[in-house]
């Protein structure tokens, strides 16, 4: 079995942010994303997880290293320094290349 290597970028911030993300997302060349509710604990305690504006959402993106770098830097810029956001890129293997 062959595995195409890709980047998995996770991005965790507030739930208020989902819509803009998206478009972003997509302008800057994702071929699709996954959010999910989220919550948990860190450096500003606990936070929630409901579906609202009030929550966390997690957005998972897998795409090439040059689309989650866009993204990246969009979000340090937009986003960083007016809401919770955290950030994460990670190598992953997937079998269909050409869905990402």
């Amino acid at each position: 079995m062959t595995f195409h290597a890709k980047k998995l970028l996770t991005i965790v911030t507030e739930a208020v942010l989902e819509a803009p993300l998206v478009k972003v997302l997509q302008q800057l060349g994702a071929h699709g994303y996954t959010v999910c509710d989220a919550r948990g604990g860190g450096s500003h305690g606990v936070q929630g997880g409901g579906w609202s504006f009030e929550g966390n959402i997690r957005v998972d993106v897998v795409c090439d290293a040059a689309v989650a770098e866009a993204i990246a830097a969009h979000c340090q810029q937009a986003y960083l320094p007016h809401y919770g956001l955290i950030l994460y890129v990670s190598d992953v293997g997937v079998l269909r290349a050409d869905k990402f």
